[in-house]
């Protein structure tokens, strides 16, 4: 099944302390998005990827990406305020011959190679799969309050990652459902479990973390000199 990837980078690093875009943030000596696209290159996953970029923006990573990736067409749009609507966007601009998209934080740069391989075959079987990682601790849930109303077994609890990869009918009518109902999600899967469609889930890596704080961008630092950034 034809293949594309989708990098909604619309996000702003204000919770980094920069001004600019956070896919632009360098993280040892390289922007954040380019460290994420090197790590899936050897997939295939960079040819007519779609990059959605903070409004203005545009030029910026076109020059970014064709300097990191020459010889390589993706197409770079601007994105929405939301990271659904970065997505829905995106969606908007797939090959129509594309069956199977990958939706990945420009913020995850180091997601394992077979979680990624896993999803998209988990998503040609059942039309939906996400990257996660079972919970290891204990999740409380809380009142409005903050005080605990109940602790769920964490046996059936697992972290939430990306990529979440899906049949694009699957993922474009969940969108247009969320868009009916007026809802807005953190996540894709979620968008598609609303539909009454499922969702399988790929176990993933404690090493794909998110980069959202300053501690975040320390320990990706570190963790690329220890050699996990390829």
């Amino acid at each position: 099944m034809k293949t594309q990837l989708l990098i909604p980078a619309a996000g702003m690093g204000l919770r980094l302390g920069c001004e600019g875009p956070k896919a632009l943030i360098d993280l040892a000596g390289k922007s954040m998005l380019v460290r994420t696209l090197e790590r899936l290159a050897p997939l295939g996953l960079l040819c007519d990827a779609v990059i959605m970029t903070p409004p203005h923006w545009n030029g910026v990573f076109a020059d970014t990406l064709s300097l990191a990736f020459p010889d390589v067409p993706m197409s770079i749009a601007q994105g929405g305020a939301q990271r659904q609507d970065s997505v829905r966007l995106g969606l908007a601009l797939l090959d129509p011959e594309t069956e199977i998209v990958v939706i990945h934080d420009a913020a995850r740069p180091f997601v394992a190679l077979d979680s990624v391989q896993a999803s998209i075959e988990a998503a040609e079987a059942c039309g939906a799969a996400t990257v996660a990682i079972p919970s290891v601790d204990t999740v409380l849930h809380a009142d409005a309050n903050d005080y605990l109303i109940d602790t769920p077994d964490r046996r059936f609890l697992w972290l939430c990652q990306t990529p979440q990869t899906f049949r694009v009918a699957v993922i474009r009518a969940a969108h247009a459902h969320a868009a009916r109902d007026g809802y807005t999600g953190t996540d894709d899967a979620t968008l598609v479990r609303r539909t009454g469609a499922p969702v399988r889930l790929v176990t993933g890596s404690p090493t794909n973390i998110k980069i959202t704080t300053p501690a975040d961008l320390a320990w990706a630092a570190y963790l690329i000199r220890q050699g996990h950034d390829g």
